[in-house]
């Protein structure tokens, strides 16, 4: 039994994230970034975001899980910024983190700052020690606003 609709969607994504052409799997990054289930797809996004070929992988993809605006899009950024090696992806996803527009608001601030706290205590280290990392000068940033 082939699959259907939005599981022959996802397959293909799926497919589509191994393609020789960045823009095709910048595509592929950005359409399992909309996934319900982040979790199924896991595997392929951390790939994606870590692609070792073009940066342009990596920030679409970071951009598209960032802009779900919820803790498992910023989780799967996270856990790919705890493991990469290569200068020019660790820089592509802390920009993608430090410069999302979402955040640059105070309902946004507010999201973000819940979201880290909760991926504070994540299963893993990495995405807990990015979560910190990333938390403790926004804190101070808020505080300094504070009259």
């Amino acid at each position: 039994m082939t699959p259907t609709g939005p599981d022959q969607e996802m397959a293909a994504a799926v497919e589509d994230a191994d393609s020789p052409s960045w823009s095709v799997r910048a595509a592929a990054g950005r359409r399992l970034a909309a996934s319900v289930e982040l979790a199924v797809v896991a595997e392929v996004l951390h790939r994606l975001l870590l692609d070792a070929h073009d940066s342009a992988v990596t920030q679409e993809t970071a951009e598209a899980l960032l802009a779900r605006g919820d803790a498992p899009g910023l989780r799967t950024v996270l856990a790919a910024l705890s493991c990469a090696a290569e200068m020019w992806t660790l820089d592509q996803l802390s920009a993608a983190v430090d410069c999302d527009p979402h955040w640059m608001t105070e309902e946004g601030e507010r999201r973000l700052v819940r979201q880290l706290r909760e991926l504070t205590a994540d299963d893993d280290a990495g995405v807990r020690s990015e979560a910190v990392r990333i938390l403790e000068p926004v804190l101070l940033h808020r505080q300094s606003r504070r009259p």
